[in-house]
Parts: structure tokens; C-alpha cells; sequence
């Protein structure tokens, strides 16, 4: 297996004033056989404060496991809670699935057989890709004219609507406690589904206490009417960021902590007298870096151990 790590923007494209020094990544976990592949950019969760451990390195490694060249994509998010988002962890991905496409030939991916892997918040940017990939353009003529739009999605315990069953504190951290109506509305991503929307597959827990389970319900009944095809599995018992929910999930063994740079930065500016944050905050970022790690012996739920299985079956049916 071959590994690779690039900085997705050029000099001088990208800005956020909370950076801190981070620069949004992708990570590529290869096959080198030469064989021409189907891809699979991950796309872990942390409500859009940070980007979790548990769901970034496994998963793509699982997906290597059954063929497919995998990547994950550390986006831009908002540890400090005092910048919001807006498009820029949108931007990111787009740029994530327009550099694959780009450099497709080098790295034996199949361009036409690209999807996207997304958990809880991450969920939500990757259905925020498959419904606005078309307003999200690219200025730098290398991508300008190259797609962004996925050719599937895995939709894993997804935040989807703005409405009475979001997630508060991802729509916050994305839009700032002031958003806008519209601003809402366009992040409510069940009100933006069209025929063009990319197939997805959504699976969830029944008894998921921090993003209900209508967020998929939801997204799932905006596909059926808009003629978009999708799988739906809700699993009977589970809580929420459940992830791969194996063996290796279990004993924590998430591979490379990259996907936690972000909050680690911003860390580093505290500890130095940088960044002033009250105990709370310092104490809520140091948990960031560490987000995902803990016990997990009586979480696991084997029925929602299948769910790859699952997606990479009904992925085979659908790209080939």
C-alpha cells in the first residue's frame, strides 16, 4: 500500500482566520497494482468543531480492504466557535473530489466511480456536496473544469436538516448563532434534493440521542421524491458515532491522528498566550485532539457492524 498526503489549496487560495496555521489535507491509502479502481473519499464527523479520530483513517483503510482506492479528507471546522463556517468546509471537499478526478491517471482511480464517505457532521458536507456541487465553482483553472460532483454517497448517521431535528451545534459552528433564514434553509438539506442529486446510502440508529434518526428519514424521503435512487437501513440499538463498530474500533486503533491538526493548533496557540479562551473552552478544544478515543466494549452493537458490507454491495450494484 502506498500512502500519500497533499495540502488541498494552492498558495494564497485559502483563508480562515481560525486556521492557526492548518491547511485542509487529503490522505490516500493506495492499491499498487496498477489496476484502475473506484475511490472512496472519507469524511469524518465532530460537528464541525473538530474532525474525529474514530472516523478517519479505519474506515478508509476498511474500504482499501474491499478494493477501493481511499482517501480521507481533513476539512476546515471551528474549534473556537467564534468564525463561522460557512462554504469553506464545502470548498474543501470540492476541491478534495476535483483534485482525485484531476490526478485520477497517477493514482489508478477510476474517475467515473467516485463517491464519499460522511459521519454525523461530515454526513452533512457530503450530502451539502451531492445538492449544491453545481454553485460551488473553482477559480483555479487546473479544477475549474473538472467535477465535483460525487458519483455516490455514504450517508453515516448524517446531520441533514436545519429544521426542529437538527443537530444545533453543528448548524452554529457552520453558520454562527445569528445565521440567516435562508442561510438555514440552504443548509437544510433535505429542501434541496433534485433529480441531478447523486444516489445515496443512508444508515442510522434508532435510538441515536445526539442526531435523531429523522435526519435520515428525512433525507431519504427527499431522494424517493425527487426520483433519486438510495438505501435507508435504521438499526434497531446504538449511539451515536458508532463508526466502523469492529474490533479495531473497539481497542481504538484509528491509525494516523492528522485528522485532529486543526484543534491541535489551536491548542498550541493557548499554551502559548496566543488564543485567551476560559477553562471551559481550553479544557472543550484539549478534547478535540482526542476526539473518538474512550471505552467502547459496551457500545458495540453487531447488527451495525454489517453496514459496510452493506453500502459496499449496494456501491457494486451501482457503479460496477
Amino acid at each position: 500500500m502506498r500512502q500519500l498526503e497533499e495540502v488541498l489549496w494552492e498558495a494564497g487560495e485559502y483563508h480562515y482566520e481560525d486556521a492557526f496555521g492548518f491547511e485542509p489535507q487529503i490522505h490516500g491509502y493506495l492499491h499498487e497494482d496498477g489496476q484502475e479502481r473506484p475511490c472512496m473519499i472519507v469524511v469524518p464527523g465532530g460537528g464541525y468543531e473538530g474532525v474525529s479520530l474514530s472516523e478517519g483513517e479505519i474506515v478508509a483503510l476498511d474500504f482499501w480492504n474491499r478494493g477501493y482506492q481511499a482517501f480521507v479528507c481533513t476539512y476546515t471546522t471551528n474549534p473556537l466557535k467564534r468564525v463561522p463556517l460557512k462554504l469553506q468546509p464545502l470548498k474543501d471537499l470540492s476541491r478534495a473530489v476535483r483534485w482525485v478526478r484531476s490526478h485520477a491517471g497517477e493514482l489508478h482511480v477510476d474517475p467515473s466511480r467516485v463517491a464519499v464517505c460522511g459521519f454525523s457532521a461530515g454526513g452533512h458536507l457530503c450530502g451539502s456536496l451531492c445538492v449544491h456541487f453545481d454553485d460551488v465553482q473553482d477559480e483555479n483553472p487546473r479544477y475549474a473544469e473538472i467535477s465535483n460532483r460525487p458519483d455516490a454517497a455514504i450517508l453515516s448517521y448524517p446531520v441533514i436538516t436545519s429544521g426542529e431535528k437538527t443537530h444545533a451545534g453543528s448548524m452554529e459552528n457552520l453558520l454562527g448563532p445569528a445565521a440567516l433564514e435562508e442561510e438555514l434553509h440552504y443548509m437544510s438539506l433535505e429542501t434541496q434534493v433534485t433529480k441531478q442529486t447523486p444516489p445515496c446510502f443512508l444508515w442510522h440508529t434508532r435510538t441515536d440521542d445526539a442526531v435523531p434518526v429523522e435526519n435520515s428519514y428525512l433525507m431519504a424521503q427527499a431522494c424517493r421524491e425527487k426520483g433519486v435512487p438510495y438505501a435507508l437501513h435504521i438499526f434497531s440499538d446504538g449511539v451515536h458515532g458508532l463508526s466502523l463498530c469492529n474490533e479495531a474500533w473497539v481497542s481504538n486503533q484509528y491509525g494516523e491522528a492528522y485528522t485532529t491538526r486543526q484543534a491541535r493548533l489551536v491548542v498550541e496557540r493557548i499554551q502559548a498566550g496566543e488564543v485567551k479562551v476560559n477553562k471551559e473552552d481550553h479544557q472543550r478544544i484539549e478534547d478535540l485532539t482526542r476526539m473518538g478515543i474512550g471505552p467502547k466494549e459496551e457500545l458495540v452493537r453487531e447488527e451495525v457492524a454489517v453496514w459496510p458490507q452493506a453500502a459496499e454491495l449496494w456501491l457494486r450494484k451501482l457503479m460496477g
